[in-house]
């Protein structure tokens, strides 16, 4: 045996090597390949067995529940028992290394420039999955390591392909992939010829194959060698298999507990086969195999070899082990109406560095090891296993390298996982995967329109201090401004103070030295006076006028409105006057009190006197006089970026009430002016109080409304006892917030469930969340109960000094500000030229 072994391997690098002469490319290939045709998307080979591919899409991996993996196993199972007698299911999983490409799309700004510049070139662990389904040609022989096609390259089909079996196998796979389909989980597309054959640009996937090629790689046709060691040009390759029922675990099943993510009270689940597969960090391909047999028949080879057992018993105790093997799998079979298959399990793993040889070994036998089975390194039996894992050539793997088991067990062994996918840049907002793999993910659109897992934009966050809660926003809030988003944080604590003066926002804050200022009376040049406007102002003059219980009657409406009417009417009249409250104040002295006069308004309808000493503190000289006669920062809705400070008078009983007010008529200005521009509103810790001033039905009004003018509202606590205790949280926020963005909650693990009631997260999700690590710069994504997910919020440098809230690190960023003029670009990028000088020092 081994003489003809090695014959094959001689015949096989020898013909292999023959393709480095261009001359006799097409006929080397015809020679060497078992493939003879395709046929309708087909391949058919030259023994006349039809294979047909598709192109799996599989869950997105450290997503799924115990219950999704069951689920996913019994549709696997199901399709497997719809295949008749005699099919190959054939599994083929590709992991390759690649590198993340940096977007160098339009017109950047400085922090996404630097940000793709730090994640360009980062590798990370590509996944192609490919669903194999091979009919095998009538009167086939079974393979075997001595008897294969690799020794009869030039063997044609002894039959030719009948059009009805082709049709009646299409039919039987289109049954199949509709099944695998119907759940939320896997998509299947079909190859096309030219996808499985490839051009002189593009390798197909039996080249990608035959020279382990990267999706993308050039078609670049390498020697293949076996002796002394295995090499497909430049890489070293190694196999190992699961072949022989002695190395394999003694229980497997859908899915293990993946203990780097679990905690005391959860239990993370991944698939019983995933150490093979993404969790196996190397260049590799993972081929799964299930032959279908014919029950009747392998029952009557099993109870004959039982027998045969039976009666050598008494001269082996192995003989005896095996008896009751083979009795016990008889038993199940017809017991449990079990479908036998025969199985095989291999990967096949390289490297172009042979330094790196060993620690692929240890790789490798690790991965295999996860899954309590014994990893066992193919030498003399790799070139038939790798031929037969050949795309097309499954029918000949050879049979001596699978083992009997059943539908029910081989299926445990498929891979049910593979990357987090991706939109484009300019769709969504970059973070990293587990693995750190940056990807972008769109909260907002694609959830709401197209998977209908949301019904609106509202988002909250929730995170103890220091958790990342504003890192996260900041984030989040800097992609949506460079896709165009119009932003109004409303904040206490100064945690946007960074980011808005790198993108040249208004930043609007109190201090005794510059007080804040606004000037809701200033119009834009070639405006004009319109309704919504002239209601926001009334509302305002009326807030400031009365208190919060008191009521105005219809004539003091009435008033307000003439009032401003003929204001805006001066202005138009005299463009020396100023937009402000001082210049209002002086028309209602001068000009409309004569009007009033005039038309005999009386006090009970509207007290003028009264009025103006009401508002006299806000006009000049008076104590706020400051607060709403602005000259600066005054065309607010043209400005995409604005913050609120509100730490100095969130407690004061006149200037947060009226700047509250004048935030709302900001943003519902904008929400109504600004067209299909998309509009952010973020509350960071102030929604309490808001709340407390009598505010809590804007917030009401604007998670119910908001989304109707693609706007997205936000709020963000640190407090769980908040989320528990609030109504205003509660009623208003939770349940039209379908976005949810929690950070590491392992310190609440144990009582915990009072939040999930609350948040409305449901058993998976919360397993999920508990699995975030705030020292992995991890957080979790919840969007409508949906789709649970955590992701890395792994930012540049350049994007974590604009961004950071420690105090230390801020007044450092803030004192380069200052020497460069307020330059936030060039002040960053000095204090980080520092900062490497300084380590390069120290080191």
């Amino acid at each position: 045996m081994i003489v003809f072994i090695l014959f094959a391997l001689v015949i096989f690098s020898a013909l292999l090597l023959q393709l480095r002469n261009p001359a006799n490319n097409t006929k080397d290939l015809e020679k060497i390949l078992p493939i003879y045709n395709i046929e309708q998307d087909c391949l058919v080979s030259k023994n006349g067995d039809i294979t047909i591919v598709y192109e799996l899409s599989l869950p997105e991996v450290f997503t799924l529940s115990a219950e999704d993996y069951e689920q996913l196993h019994h549709i696997w199972l199901r399709a497997v028992k719809l295949l008749p007698a005699g099919t190959i299911v054939h599994k083929q999983d590709w992991y390759t290394v690649d590198a993340y490409k940096a977007d160098a799309s339009g017109n950047q700004s400085f922090l996404k420039i630097n940000s793709e510049s730090y994640f360009n070139e980062r590798s990370f662990l590509n996944h192609h999955s490919y669903l194999m389904i091979t009919l095998k040609a009538d009167g086939r022989r079974p393979a075997n390591s001595v008897f294969s096609n690799l020794l009869r390259p030039t063997l044609v089909p002894s039959v030719a392909l009948r059009p009805q079996v082709l049709h009646d196998f299409l039919d039987k796979t289109s049954q199949v992939t509709k099944l695998l389909s119907d759940g939320s989980h896997i998509r299947c597309r079909q190859l096309q010829e030219d996808e499985l054959a490839g051009d002189e640009k593009t390798a197909g996937l039996i080249e990608r194959y035959c020279f382990l090629l990267s999706q993308g790689e050039d078609p670049v046709r390498r020697d293949i060698i076996f002796k002394p060691e295995w090499q497909i040009g430049e890489k070293r390759v190694q196999l190992y298999s699961l072949a022989d029922p002695e190395d394999l675990p003694a229980i497997c099943g859908s899915r293990i507990t993946y203990d780097k993510y679990s905690t005391d009270v959860s239990k993370f689940s991944v698939g019983f086969a995933a150490s093979a597969g993404l969790l196996l960090r190397t260049n590799h391909i993972y081929n799964q195999f299930l032959v279908i047999q014919d029950t009747p028949k392998t029952l009557r080879r099993m109870e004959t070899r039982r027998r045969r057992l039976q009666s050598l018993s008494a001269y082996s105790r192995e003989n005896a082990i095996s008896c009751d093997a083979t009795n016990a799998f008889l038993n199940e079979a017809i017991s449990q109406q079990r479908q036998p298959v025969k199985a095989h399990f291999n990967i096949i793993t390289w490297t172009d560095d042979p330094a790196q040889v060993k620690d692929l070994r240890n790789k490798t036998s690790s991965a295999i090891a996860q899954m309590d089975a014994s990893p066992r390194q193919e030498i003399m039996g790799a070139a038939q296993i790798y031929w037969g894992s050949l795309p097309g050539n499954a029918a000949d793997l050879p049979v001596n390298e699978t083992f009997d088991t059943f539908a029910e067990q081989a299926t445990c062994f498929l891979t049910q996982e593979t990357n987090y996918r991706t939109v484009k840049p300019d769709q969504g907002i970059r973070f990293c995967d587990r693995f750190g793999r940056p990807v972008y993910e769109d909260l907002f659109d694609l959830p709401r329109t197209e998977y209908g897992w949301t019904s609106n934009m509202g988002m909250l966050c929730c995170g103890t201090s220091g958790g990342g809660k504003s890192m996260t926003l900041n984030h989040i809030l800097r992609s949506l401004y460079d896709q165009g988003a119009h932003c109004v944080i409303i904040d206490i604590g100064g945690s946007y103070k960074g980011l808005c003066q790198l993108v040249k926002g208004y930043y609007f804050t109190y201090t005794e030295k510059d007080p804040i200022k606004f000037n809701p009376f200033w119009l834009p040049e070639g405006t004009g006076l319109d309704t919504e406007k002239k209601e926001s102002l009334k509302s305002l003059l009326i807030a400031l006028w009365k208190q919060e219980n008191d009521p105005y009657n219809r004539s003091e409406y009435v008033a307000l409105s003439n009032a401003l009417q003929g204001y805006y009417q001066l202005l138009e009249n005299d463009p020396s006057i100023f937009p402000c409250f001082n210049s209002f104040y002086d028309y209602l002295q001068s000009t409309f009190s004569v009007i009033l006069k005039e038309h005999k308004v009386k006090d009970k309808d509207f007290d003028l006197d009264n009025f103006l000493y009401v508002l006299r503190p806000y006009y000049d000289g008076g104590e706020f006089d400051y607060l709403l006669n602005a000259k600066e920062n005054l065309d607010l809705l043209a400005q995409s970026f604005i913050v609120i400070e509100l730490d100095n008078i969130k407690d004061h009983p006149i200037l947060f009430p009226v700047v509250t007010l004048i935030v709302m008529e900001l943003f519902v200005s904008k929400m109504r002016k600004l067209g299909r521009a998309r509009k952010v509103l973020v509350i960071d810790e102030a929604w309490k109080a808001i709340a407390k001033s009598g505010m809590a039905e804007f917030l009401k009004y604007a998670f119910k409304t908001i989304r109707k003018f693609n706007g997205i509202p936000c709020v963000i606590t640190q407090e769980l006892d908040d989320l528990v205790s609030s109504p205003i949280i509660k009623d208003a926020i939770i349940n039209n917030a379908d976005i949810k963005i929690l950070m590491d909650m392992r310190k609440f693990m144990y009582k915990f469930d009072k939040l999930q009631d609350v948040l409305g997260l449901s058993d998976k999700a919360k397993t999920i969340l508990l699995s975030v690590n705030k020292d992995d710069r991890e957080i979790f994504i919840d969007l409508g109960g949906q789709m649970s997910k955590v992701f890395k919020n792994e930012l540049c440098p350049e994007e974590y000094f604009a961004f950071t809230t420690d105090g230390k690190e801020r007044v450092q960023v803030m004192d380069y500000a200052e020497r460069f003029g307020g330059d936030m670009e060039t002040a960053i990028t000095q204090l980080l030229k520092d900062l490497k000088a300084q380590k390069h020092l120290l080191n």
